[in-house]
């Protein structure tokens, strides 16, 4: 199984916070692949700087790699997919994570449950 990790799915992994279920944290294990967004590095970065989440941005982005994870960047193609996805969750960063799974395809794992209603792919754990 491919998988790509929402911000908060990363970030909990990486911060090996309690925050994680086992649930996620076994789909993490036993995938095949696991992709991380730069889309998430950029929400991360505008909420460390806003003050809404403390977290180092240089640790989230050298942890890609030493997590074994692949950065997926975001592509024309991804950015195009999010017209057509319809008006279930206003987030932008949460409709780029959704349409780069669709669009690669990838199980987008969340604990955000309103983004199930997008696809099949979406694991909400």
């Amino acid at each position: 199984m491919r998988l790509l990790l929402d911000t908060h799915i990363y970030i909990w992994a990486v911060m090996d916070s309690v925050k994680l279920t086992k649930a996620a944290r076994q789909l993490i294990v036993d995938a095949d692949e696991v992709f991380v967004s730069s889309a998430s590095i950029w929400e991360a970065s505008i909420k460390v700087g806003l003050g809404k989440l403390d977290a180092d941005v240089n640790r989230l982005v050298s942890e890609i790699e030493g997590s074994g994870f692949i950065e997926l960047p975001v592509r024309a193609t991804h950015a195009a997919r999010v017209r057509d996805l319809p008006e279930i969750h206003r987030d932008p960063f949460d409709r780029i994570l959704v349409a780069q799974a669709m669009s690669e395809p990838l199980r987008l794992i969340t604990a955000d449950a309103h983004l199930a209603a997008y696809s099949e792919l979406v694991v909400t754990v």
